[in-house]
């Protein structure tokens, strides 16, 4: 429990730190900060999705970890290049991955077969992917709040984690339902519902501390801002768990408990950023539409 808390606290600290220089570094490249950082989440999350199959050869799997740490820098170039053209670099990046790997496919048959290539553009889809749209948020414009949109990822989903966590501890035995028995047996409904709060409670809270750093919201919504914070907190934290229980499917078919073990006391980097994969998705969404 000691080395899982100064884990978590050692995380707390980059993150914070990372969100310091992303708001105090001018001209937005700050913001490249966090693209280093997808960028290595990305590497060390293919290597150990990888690793879990098991049966990927050593060319496609050099290929796919390489095309999915690129997915969130392309990003980032493209948008200092081609303004709005984010997307673009991240297809560039995961398309000629994915055909690198259909060409192993043929050109290195005898050590690469059908399965280990769908792994590999399974990697491409679930780490390359969902990295990019992490690397999207980061650079959403001023006006769709980049800053409170990467606080907020940030803070709704180790909130949700730890409702999960506590509400499910306190009450599990009393409302034993299980969430998902197969995929993760020790989830439960009460738990999931923790969770949901804790996300709400971080999504609310990391409008507050925006505005206590001297922020200003640009949120245009016929409702108020704390109830936008509510909903869009909800629906990430929903995302999140959805994520935490994904990868476990994943790590079930593998028959593994852990991605890794390069982060004590919580496994490997997929094992710290599961949840955050999906709910980036829904802050991205939610943060380009609803302003």
């Amino acid at each position: 429990m000691k080395v899982r808390t100064l884990t978590s606290a050692v995380y707390v600290l980059v993150i914070a730190a990372l969100c310091a220089g992303k708001w105090l570094i001018p001209g937005g490249y700050g913001s490249l900060l966090f693209d280093a950082l997808f960028c290595v989440v990305a590497a060390i999350g293919a290597f150990e999705l990888i690793r879990a199959f098991g049966f990927v050869s050593n060319l496609q799997r050099a290929v796919t970890i390489t095309f999915c740490a690129l997915a969130a820098p392309m990003y980032a170039l493209f948008v200092y290049l081609v303004d709005g053209a984010g997307w673009q670099g991240t297809a560039i990046a995961l398309g000629v991955g994915a055909l690198a790997v259909c060409v192993m496919f043929v050109a290195d048959h005898s050590r690469s077969n059908i399965k280990s290539t769908l792994a590999c553009l399974f990697a491409l889809a679930y780490v390359g992917l969902l990295t990019a749209a992490l690397s999207a948020v980061n650079h959403l414009s001023e006006g769709e709040n980049s800053m409170l949109a990467m606080i907020f990822l940030f803070m709704c989903v180790p909130f949700t984690d730890a409702g999960a966590y506590l509400i499910g501890m306190a009450f599990g035995r009393f409302i034993p339902f299980k969430l998902a028995p197969v995929v993760s047996p020790h989830k439960t409904v009460i738990g999931a519902v923790g969770g949901v709060i804790g996300g709400i409670a971080g999504a609310v809270a990391s409008y507050y501390l925006f505005i206590a750093l001297g922020g200003t919201p640009s949120l245009t919504l016929a409702m108020t801002e704390v109830v936008a914070m509510v909903i869009v907190g909800l629906a990430a934290s929903v995302a999140a768990q959805f994520g935490d229980l994904f990868e476990s499917a994943v790590k079930r078919e593998c028959g593994i408990k852990d991605m890794g073990r390069l982060l004590p006391g919580h496994g490997g980097i997929l094992d710290r950023f599961d949840g955050t994969l999906f709910a980036g998705i829904v802050v991205l969404l939610a943060f380009t539409f609803m302003v």
